[in-house]
């Protein structure tokens, strides 16, 4: 009887282990996406501005370098996650902004705009 009652057990926790692997691979699974243009002041674009994205989990902090037209990008982030955006430039900086784990976007836009030195 004991034996009956451990094979069920065993059959039972195996048949929820595959759902439960495909819903813990989809939560993580990072498809997320932010851009932006960083902007002067005068709302002139910037480029060469440096825009960091720090993880709030982690903690780690990724980099990115406008380009001529003053956009960044950032992929691979993860749905569940905030994150931290912030610009700087000849010792100008933005403010920081926040892409929310509750922001549903998979591609967000979060333009910064440098303030007076």
């Amino acid at each position: 009887m004991r034996r009956i009652w451990l094979v069920l057990l065993a059959a039972a926790l195996l048949a929820g282990a595959p759902s439960g692997l495909a819903q813990g691979k989809k939560k993580g699974d990072p498809n997320r996406t932010v851009q932006g243009v960083v902007t002067s002041p005068t709302d002139a674009v910037v480029s060469g501005a440096v825009v960091q994205l720090k993880n709030t989990k982690t903690l780690e902090i990724r980099s990115f370098v406008t380009q001529e037209k003053g956009e960044y990008y950032f992929h691979g982030l993860s749905p569940d996650i905030d994150y931290e955006l912030k610009a700087d430039y000849q010792g100008a900086s933005s403010s920081t902004k926040t892409l929310s784990s509750f922001d549903s976007r998979k591609e967000a836009i979060i333009n910064l705009k440098l303030a007076k030195k």
